[in-house]
């Protein structure tokens, strides 16, 4: 049985040693201080029946005066032993209820691996999040992130609802014409190296032939 409750800061160290078992992505100490700080009613854990921390959710309100009032899902994680059973579904829930009812926020966003499977299901499928974008080389190992996004129905007019559904379909259209231009330019460039490999053969063959003496001449200095 899990108990689904508000962390405190006494969970913090749990929190972030699920933090190490499940994600690549980890942070200092500090940083989880800063949220449970600055919103703690945004910080929500799993709690197996021996007090043990098996999944945690770590959210925050943006600051950006640009941007409308809006949360993030910092990170996400549940212990294997604990998934398929519904943990991180309901953490999310209640982070997202806190937004839209304490903060007022229009929406909360996220990124999530493209390579993620599991994780994309859960928030486009179950909790309803919709890829606001792509970001390029997001992560530090240079993979991709979908920028999801679910809006909060009860906080947002009619009008700015036509809007952000205005501006997702705008990102779509511009990374659709990102990916033809891209993959065009893939398809002139190896046309390009298979027309010099054609038109250079005798040139290749020459080159051929310096490097076997070059390499006889290593062989015999030895």
């Amino acid at each position: 049985m899990v108990c689904i409750r508000m962390a405190e800061v006494s969970d913090l160290i749990q929190m972030q040693t699920t933090n190490l078992w499940c994600l690549p992505e980890n942070y200092q100490m500090k940083y989880y201080f800063y949220h449970a700080l600055s919103w703690p009613q945004l910080l929500w854990v799993a709690e197996d029946h021996s007090g043990k921390i098996v999944g945690y959710v770590l959210a925050k309100m943006e600051e950006d005066d640009k941007e409308p009032r809006h949360g993030h899902i910092t990170s996400l994680a549940v212990l294997r032993t604990h998934r398929k059973r519904g943990v991180a579904t309901m953490l999310m829930r209640n982070t997202q209820r806190e937004m839209a009812k304490i903060f007022k926020a229009e929406y909360v966003s996220l990124h999530v691996r493209q390579s993620n499977a599991a994780a994309f299901h859960l928030y486009s499928q179950t909790l309803k999040y919709e890829i606001n974008d792509i970001e390029r080389g997001y992560y530090a190992d240079g993979e991709d992130a979908y920028d999801m996004r679910c809006v909060f129905e009860e906080n947002v007019s009619r009008e700015r609802r036509e809007e952000l559904t205005r501006e997702r379909e705008d990102n779509e259209r511009k990374r659709k014409e990102a990916d033809e231009k891209g993959e065009k330019a893939k398809k002139e460039g190896e046309k390009a190296t298979v027309v010099d490999v054609d038109e250079n053969d005798e040139g290749i063959e020459t080159g051929m032939e310096k490097l076997t003496v070059g390499d006889d001449q290593v062989q015999e200095s030895n």
